[in-house]
């Protein structure tokens, strides 16, 4: 078969990672690149590969590129995903795919209407311990769920925000901590869980100059009667791993980052006998990432492309982490509880 053809828009961090990724990934090829700032898609293109383009509508138009990734500021997700799909191309996004409501609603329309497929970003979905875990529960392996937490007590030096006009902004970021950082643990959280009943939140800016919270701490109750707590900061110093924590009446099990560091059940996976630290370091660190969870990813949306399924992290999973921290905010800012079905 012949390879599909992926753009990539906006040049910073995260898309030298989308670049990296399809190289490997069997099927897939950059083949374009596009940033609004004059110069930049060049340089990219001399390092990671692909044609620079110099409008975006040229880009969109080129039928050599059949699904694009967005590796802009968060603000600006939604409707750059909105204009690729009325363009006809696959979508591909970061997290997180929109940051109010309505721009939700929007995206997920305009994949609809134009008969695309939609991908949101959520790599560690992809890890072989997560997967486990999610066996585990879906097995009733714990038991009856009683709590589902998530611990991110991240650092960021005052420079990660002074040296950005985007992050740590409501209208561009969406938020701070929770939002940008915090994220990827919700979402393993309520993949896990399920769904959100409601939640309490206090939110605070302890440390760096920003509009937004870099601390935060918030209570759910989940569907099924179980409780939880959600922690996010990047005020820590120096910073310290995600723990995720599921605790059932039969057994628990916890996920540092990306590995399983603790397994109260029987019969323990092979290779917990012999663990392995986990090679994330974005504790402190945003740049230390790895692309074989993103590759994994995009090797999904390949797949779906070609056999006409949904990603597994489509439209209707990636608002579902947004959701959570919208209500979350919302309570913050309220100072009371906020029902999911609220909002």
């Amino acid at each position: 078969m012949n390879s599909i053809g992926f753009g990539i828009i906006g040049c910073g961090m995260i898309s030298q990672l989308h670049a990296d990724a399809l190289k490997e990934v069997e099927g897939a090829e950059l083949r374009g690149i596009y940033d609004p700032v004059p110069g930049r898609a060049e340089d990219f293109a001399q390092k990671k590969g692909g044609t620079p383009y110099h409008d975006i509508n040229v880009l969109l138009s080129d039928p050599a590129i059949e699904a694009v990734c967005i590796c802009t500021p968060s603000g600006t997700h939604a409707e750059l995903a909105v204009q690729v799909a009325c363009a006809g191309k696959h979508v591909v996004v970061e997290k997180p795919m929109a940051i109010t409501l309505g721009q939700l609603k929007q995206v997920e329309n305009a994949c609809n209407e134009n008969h695309v497929k939609f991908c949101c970003i959520s790599q560690l979905r992809f890890t072989r311990d997560y997967r486990l875990i999610r066996e585990a529960v879906a097995e009733g392996k714990l038991g009856k769920l009683v709590c589902g937490d998530v611990y991110m007590k991240y650092y960021r030096e005052p420079s990660y925000y002074a040296g950005s006009s985007w992050r740590g902004t409501l209208a561009m970021d969406g938020g701070g901590a929770l939002m940008n950082q915090g994220i990827h643990g919700v979402d393993l959280l309520q993949s896990i869980m399920g769904p959100v009943k409601s939640v309490f939140a206090r939110s605070r800016t302890l440390l760096h100059n920003i509009e937004a919270e870099d601390t935060l701490s918030a209570v759910l109750e989940y569907e099924n009667g179980a409780l939880g707590v959600i922690q996010a900061t990047t005020s820590v110093c120096p910073g310290y791993s995600r723990k995720l924590e599921i605790n059932g009446t039969q057994g628990s099990i916890t996920l540092t980052e990306d590995r399983i560091t603790s397994w109260d059940l029987a019969d323990a996976p092979e290779h917990l006998a012999h663990p392995v630290e986990s090679g994330i370091r974005t504790a402190g660190d945003p740049s230390a990432l790895d692309a074989a969870c993103h590759a994994a990813q995009l090797s999904d949306m390949v797949q779906a492309i070609r056999t006409d399924r949904s990603p597994l992290v489509d439209q209707k999973e990636g608002k579902k982490a947004v959701e959570i921290i919208l209500a979350i905010y919302r309570s913050a800012q309220t100072g009371k509880p906020v029902e999911l079905n609220d909002l």
